[in-house]
Formats: structure tokens, sequence, C-alpha cells
């Protein structure tokens, strides 16, 4: 153990007990995580609400999104508390209970726009997407897909406000008839990950979701 170890220990980030190495809660606040367990649930909520806007294969979800609960400070801490390393703890519970179906060709993450991206340091999915890559052995294409507009925080607007600021987004790839796994890491009206998912089905291709968590 190291003197910045001694001085600035983990703590849990639900209960804030001293935990060893650069884990993120403790084994007794892991049981309070609100896990989806969608295994044999078909379809689950997040393929009905998705496919509203889209023609989607399949959708997962590792969490339920609780406003001020685990779920909302694990993911906000990832986001604007500078732990992007949250992002590769978040990764290995995906590869712990979502058991993904077979065929997909690329992992796709939702990006930020460049302003957005310069201003927090990193795409808060990048870490947690290149963590899977090498799980799953599926590659991960972070500039597949660019953001022509620029939205303040979506979980911070009323829904009629999400629906009005509608996103903007650029294929950069001529890949076509692939499966893409768009990833993102809250689902709220599934506007966002409709934009991105209809520049995808324009080049032909095929599309599933995963989230850290539904809201």
């Amino acid at each position: 153990m190291n003197l910045l170890d001694i001085l600035f220990p983990n703590r849990c980030l639900s209960c804030n007990t001293i935990i060893t190495g650069d884990g993120l809660i403790c084994e007794k606040c892991y049981s309070k995580v609100n896990f989806t367990h969608w295994e044999h649930l078909s379809p689950n909520p997040l393929e009905k609400r998705l496919a509203l806007f889209f023609n989607i294969q399949h959708a997962y979800a590792l969490m339920n999104f609780e406003k001020k609960g685990l779920s909302q400070k694990i993911i906000h801490q990832l986001k604007y508390g500078k732990r992007e390393n949250i992002g590769k703890t978040l990764a290995f519970w995906c590869y712990e209970r979502i058991h993904l179906k077979p065929s997909i060709d690329y992992l796709v993450t939702v990006p930020l726009h460049p302003s957005k991206l310069k201003k927090r340091g990193y795409n808060q999915l990048h870490l947690f997407a290149d963590t899977l890559s090498q799980l799953w052995n599926i590659p991960h294409f972070k500039n597949f897909l660019t953001r022509e507009t620029f939205n303040s925080a979506q979980a911070q607007k009323d829904r009629v406000h999400r629906e009005q600021n509608k996103v903007q987004f650029q294929l950069n790839s001529e890949i076509k008839n692939k499966h893409i796994l768009l990833i993102d890491d809250v689902c709220t009206t599934g506007g966002t990950l409709s934009s991105c998912a209809w520049e995808l089905i324009k080049n032909q291709n095929t599309v599933s979701v995963l989230v850290m968590a539904i809201d």
C-alpha cells in the first residue's frame, strides 16, 4: 500500500466504507444494485420502447436507473466525477450478467459532441466498450459515428424538451450489412439511440442496443 492509498483510501460509492483495490462498491452494497434480470424476458422493456422508433434486433440493459438511487450515483460519477474507470467495472458486470446473442460484428458507441468531449476529457462509453470488446472478442469502433449537434445534459431536461431537441449524427464508415451493437449509458425516451440507429440502418446494417441503465 502506498502513501496515497493511506491518505486517500478507496471507498464504497454507496456506504463510504473503505474497500481494497480500485473497486466501486463493497460486497454488501453490490446486492443493492438494481440489475434488470431480463434473461428470460422477451421482448423486454427496452426492446418494446425502442421498437417504436426502429427495427431493433435485441436490447440489453444492465441496471434500472433510479433517480437519487445507487445506479444514478454510479453513472453520474462515471460521467461527471472524473472516474472513467467505473466503465471498466460496469463492463465486467455486463459480462457476468448479460448473455449476448451471437452474430454481433461490431460494437459502436454513441459519440459526444467535440466540445463536450474536450470539456469532460473522455467519452464515458469508451473504456466500457473497450473492455467488453476484449471480453467478447468483438471490435469496438470509436469513431463510427460523429455528433453533429450539441445538446446540454439530457438527464436535466424534461421529456418535452428532450423530444424537441433532436440529436443529429453522421456515419463515418461505408460498412454495410453488419450487425451492430449500439452502446449508450442511459436510455430515457430512446430518441438519441433512434437517431444513431437510423444512420446505421441507412447502410443496410442491423442494430441491437446495450445500455448501462434504462430510465
